[in-house]
């Protein structure tokens, strides 16, 4: 069911116990969402805990300094950022993805696994939302749950260059630096730093870059092998994803990536002539109309990147 903003945090209000579930392979948007709600929430005098059924990214670290564990039975389960209930990994889909009561999202591509839904698929970032949410929850927003929703709003937009981001992005992220967020430090680390590991993976995929579709798609293959050379893990991935679409005369970038288990991942960035979403959703998958992903079980990477090229390159065929 879906319901409104002031639904939303009344159920919040309502609550305790609270659990918030964010997405597997988790990014700046899901965490920067998950740990403001629960800074917040905790600032109101609620229990609440996050649980990701994911390794986190250590850079993502400053979002949860300072926190401890709270340990309860959870009455009350929130989503954060999650499309669908599979997106939570299957150890927290098997245990939640049948009892979340609040799912907070922006996805076009929502599937309303939740009991209740609040999404507003035109804002640029799931961040964007708890900074509402706060503001209704009357919430003083201190310098930890700023940055916490700035590096949402920064990562989400890619630092505010993507054609997602509105007058409201900018007016939120504007507020948050006066409230504390350390802007310059979290842009620094989120999109100018990287280790010497993350370098050796960009090296290897540049080596296998392919074109199609005379130089529209551009497609990166990475391999369980290829994370094990460079000593890096599927986080790594957060750098590999733009490269493909910062060609020029790209149109779309692909990147394919072997899972540890039997299936291969899709991850499609485009430009403002092709819908992603609608890519992804042709194969199952998700996501925002520039940025999507989809998955196919039991397929190796070679045979799902001849599949996904074909289909795409008939596609912009056939839109001139």
């Amino acid at each position: 069911m879906d319901i409104t903003l002031n639904q939303a945090v009344q159920q919040l209000r309502n609550a305790d116990n609270i659990l918030i579930l964010t997405h597997v392979n988790p990014d700046g948007d899901t965490l920067g969402s998950g740990f403001a709600l629960l800074r917040a929430l905790r600032k109101t005098g609620k229990r609440a805990r996050l649980l990701n059924g994911d390794r986190i990214n250590a850079k993502y670290s400053f979002l949860y300094e300072g926190l401890n564990e709270d340990d309860f039975r959870e009455e009350f389960i929130v989503s954060v950022d999650v499309a669908e209930k599979k997106l939570l990994g299957d150890s927290l889909k098997e245990k939640y993805g049948d009892s979340v009561n609040l799912a907070i999202d922006h996805h076009e591509s929502s599937r309303r696994f939740a009991q209740s839904t609040y999404c507003e698929a035109d804002s640029a970032s799931c961040c964007e939302i708890i900074y509402l949410i706060i503001k209704e929850l009357g919430v003083k927003i201190d310098k930890d749950i700023a940055s916490c929703i700035y590096t949402g709003c920064s990562t989400d937009t890619g630092c505010f260059r993507y054609s997602n981001v509105t007058p409201r992005t900018h007016i939120i992220a504007a507020e948050l630096i006066k409230l504390g967020a350390e802007h310059s430090k979290i842009n620094t680390k989120m999109f100018d730093t990287k280790t010497m590991n993350n370098i050796m993976l960009e090296s290897m995929c540049l080596q296998g870059l392919e074109f199609h579709a005379q130089g529209k798609i551009a497609v990166i293959t990475v391999t369980q092998e290829m994370l094990a050379k460079s000593g890096t893990d599927k986080s790594a991935l957060d750098s590999i994803k733009p490269i493909t679409r910062q060609i020029e005369g790209v149109k779309v970038g692909i990147t394919v990536k072997e899972e540890e288990y039997d299936a291969t991942g899709v991850s499609i960035r485009t430009d403002e002539d092709v819908d992603a979403a609608a890519i992804c959703a042709h194969f199952g998958g998700g996501g925002h109309v520039r940025a999507a992903g989809c998955e196919f079980k039991g397929k190796t990477p070679d045979e799902v990147r001849q599949i996904v090229v074909e289909y795409i390159s008939e596609l912009i065929r056939n839109d001139g």
